[in-house]
């Protein structure tokens, strides 16, 4: 199999992009975050549960800050960001993902970058990202959606799913575990109680360093994890994970994996005179840039093509990303739809809306200061 593309950078790669900087461009890099959104419950809300999900945020935050502080490419930076959460068993992605009506994890990805990186020149522009589904021994789906996307000769698609996909992705040292790697006996509980099932006996034995509580804060979740960074070059990458819902029907694919319905990123270039010209007295650059992460009710999200209608609400009617995101957030909620999105344009500015009762959520920017927040009343700190 042709592993044309797959290469992580060649160290003269690597010095090229950290001095490919566009001229006249201040070096802002921003990243945001989301946990998962929907059925955060209040009442079970601890100081301590709190802290323990605030503290996963913030590593996920320091783990991508650590790449773009070093001039790193906003697609290695999201991996790095969401791989945190996915190993982190507070979430429903990677190890701790929800289990599906027959009790097995079947996991979802994606990524999607407004420009191809610049550490890897010969990505053709129109290659914009990658979705896969149906996976069950990824260790990191994240890694996985970067390996298959810079591999344009060995994985040419769109979207993947299955063993197929993550065979593709073993040559690039993705790793793959056996099925019990993602259980928690936590998620099982929550499975089996969802379905009105015994909770025992348990299919693996619990770990003694698993160290998740019994109660989480979000219950029979529909939640994702997701990451959406803006690099010192301008590129924006949107990169999404998740378990999907919990008790879902045996195949089923949710907005994860779907470019537009749950991610999204483009760049383009501002049309007309009249907005030319105000960029360009403002000192902003001609070309704009959106990526979307979404998390929430899928099938919504979907119906709706949520994530790409918030890039085309800016293109076409000028809104500002807190503008359209907030449009498309009550657009779901209008059809009853739970959720959230996180979204990043340009120049840095950042939303965050959501219709429920919370969103695990933070941001981090030059400064290094992560900032996280819960439910939908909180305020980042």
């Amino acid at each position: 199999m042709s592993t044309a593309g797959m290469s992580r950078g060649t160290p003269d790669e690597k010095q090229a992009l950290l001095q490919s900087k566009p001229p006249g461009r201040q070096s802002n890099f921003t990243l945001v975050i989301h946990g998962g959104a929907g059925t955060m419950d209040r009442s079970r809300s601890t100081p301590e549960l709190r802290a323990q999900y605030k503290a996963a945020l913030s590593r996920a935050l320091l783990a991508g800050y650590a790449v773009l502080s070093a001039g790193g490419e906003a697609m290695d930076a999201a991996v790095a960001a969401v791989s945190s959460m996915e190993d982190c068993p507070l979430f429903n992605s990677g190890k701790g993902a929800v289990f599906n009506v027959a009790g097995k994890n079947e996991l979802e990805t994606s990524l999607m970058l407004s420009t191809p990186p610049a550490s890897h020149p010969t990505i053709p522009h129109t290659r914009r990202g990658v979705g896969i589904t149906l996976l069950t021994r990824a260790r990191n789906p994240s890694t996985l959606a970067r390996a298959l996307y810079l591999s344009p000769e060995a994985a040419p698609h769109t979207t993947f799913s299955g063993a197929a996909a993550e065979a593709l992705g073993v040559p690039s040292d993705v790793q793959l575990v056996d099925e019990s790697y993602f259980f928690t006996e936590a998620r099982w509980r929550e499975h089996r109680r969802g379905l009105g099932l015994p909770e025992e006996p348990l299919p693996y034995p619990p770990t003694s360093n698993e160290r998740v509580p019994s109660e989480l804060l979000d219950q029979l979740p529909t939640g994702t994890v997701g990451a959406v960074a803006l690099d010192v070059r301008g590129c924006i990458a949107c990169l999404t994970s998740t378990g999907g819902r919990t008790n879902k029907l045996v195949g089923r694919v949710g907005d994860t994996p779907i470019m537009g319905a749950g991610f999204w990123a483009e760049e383009w270039e501002v049309k007309g005179w009249v907005r030319k010209t105000w960029r360009k007295v403002t000192r902003k650059s001609k070309k704009v840039a959106v990526g979307v992460s979404g998390t929430g009710d899928g099938d919504y999200f979907i119906r709706l093509a949520t994530a790409s209608t918030i890039g085309h609400r800016m293109k076409y009617l000028n809104e500002s990303v807190a503008q359209a995101s907030k449009h498309c957030v009550e657009e779901l909620r209008r059809d009853g739809g739970d959720g959230g999105v996180i979204a990043l344009d340009r120049e840095g500015n950042v939303a965050m809306p959501l219709n429920c009762s919370g969103m695990y959520r933070g941001v981090v920017r030059e400064d290094g200061l992560p900032k996280t927040a819960i439910f939908d009343d909180d305020e980042l700190d």
